[in-house]
């Protein structure tokens, strides 16, 4: 029995060891094998050929980034009552009761994204 319980724990040690050195092991080949050739080119901030003529740091509306991340989540949100509607039939009424729940949090959750005039697209 103590075998069969020291063996599972040699299983794991084995596997956690490939895990770690895999990857180690690719990285430091990588290391290695490259060209190390540096030139003026790649110090660069962008290397497409062009010389950047100005700040990178340019101010930006995060509006729209709060328009693009509640289409993610809504999006999202709409991938959960797929299953939901296919196993419909198993779930009963309890289910039905929880999905009115959810796509009411939704509903709310659009609601005050609208009267904050997040949805409005400038």
């Amino acid at each position: 029995m103590l075998n069969v319980y020291v063996n599972n724990y040699v299983i794991v040690f084995v596997f956690l060891c490939i895990g770690v050195l895999l990857p180690v092991g690719a990285l430091m080949m990588g290391r290695f094998l490259r060209p190390h050739i540096s030139d003026e080119a790649k110090q660069m901030t962008y290397e497409s050929g062009n010389n950047p003529f100005h700040d990178s740091r340019v101010p930006f509306q995060v509006h729209y980034y709060m328009f693009a991340l509640l289409f993610v989540i809504f999006d999202v949100e709409t991938v959960f009552l797929y299953p939901w509607a296919v196993s419909y039939d198993k779930l009963g009424w309890f289910a039905l009761i929880e999905m009115l729940i959810f796509v009411l949090m939704l509903v709310l959750g659009l609601v005050y994204a609208w009267k904050k005039k997040v949805l409005r697209w400038m």
